[in-house]
């Protein structure tokens, strides 16, 4: 039987790295470093990020500080605090969220924010 399982990463966990993963991941702890995955993720309300994360999709109730890069979708729910640049395939914010950025959203955005434009 295939159950999709969800890791968490409790409000008690603080970690100081980077962290990769493949599928699903709830962060809900502080973590001082890069976040890389093609699964998606999702920012806990107590937890809080400092530095770049770069996944399919994320799902934000808490704060992170630095870029985030994302395939497809990213949502900023309504206590949500993200200061740093956004680049997503989608972007939803919620009324109540903080973001302080600048944001580059569409089907280019990837492509656009991985490669310089060629002369």
């Amino acid at each position: 039987m295939m159950s999709s399982t969800k890791n968490v990463l409790a409000n008690d966990v603080e970690i100081k790295g980077s962290i990769k993963f493949s599928h699903d991941l709830i962060i809900d702890g502080k973590i001082d470093g890069e976040v890389q995955s093609d699964g998606s993720l999702t920012v806990g309300e107590n937890a809080h990020i400092k530095g770049e994360v770069k996944t399919r999709t994320v799902t934000i109730f808490g704060k992170i500080e630095g870029n985030v890069t994302v395939q497809e979708r990213c949502e900023l729910k309504s206590n949500a605090v993200m200061v740093g640049d956004i680049a997503a395939g989608t972007l939803a914010i919620e009324e109540g969220a903080t973001f302080m950025g600048q944001s580059l959203v569409g089907k280019r955005a990837e492509q656009a924010k991985s490669s310089a434009p060629k002369p």
